[in-house]
């Protein structure tokens, strides 16, 4: 039964693995320091490059109506291997169909035995 249960999770990720159309990167800002100068500043830090991944787009709302202007919401969502360890509030690069963005993971990914899952919104600077 047990085998039976991996073989069923190796053949669900290879399915997952052949949607992925995109490769990221994953960013954080951490304090580095400068070993000649023994100094310390905040800098980026590429902690994951060049994973494949798949972006999805989904309309949350048709149309938001405010008093000044109609604004359409839009969930963005990141697919790919669940041992990449991605942080929130890190910033992470995609690049999918010859169009690169930046976003930030909005909080904790929820993570499956094939996959995990990021709400991504567009990255406007660090916090």
């Amino acid at each position: 039964m047990v085998k039976a249960l991996e073989a069923a999770r190796k053949a669900a990720r290879r399915a997952q693995e052949a949607t992925y159309e995109g490769i990221c990167s994953v960013i954080e800002y951490r304090t580095v320091r400068d070993e000649q100068t023994k100094l310390s500043h905040e800098a980026e830090v590429i902690v994951h490059e060049a994973r494949p991944c798949r972006l999805s787009f989904e309309k949350l709302d048709a149309a938001i109506q405010t008093e000044t202007a109609t604004a359409v919401s839009q969930g963005i969502k990141l697919f790919m291997s669940p041992e990449i360890r991605v942080n929130s509030g890190s910033k992470i690069v995609v690049t999918q169909n010859g169009v690169t963005g930046e976003y930030t993971a909005s909080g904790k990914p929820a993570v499956y035995p094939t996959h995990q899952e990021i709400i991504l919104k567009l990255f406007e600077g660090w916090a």
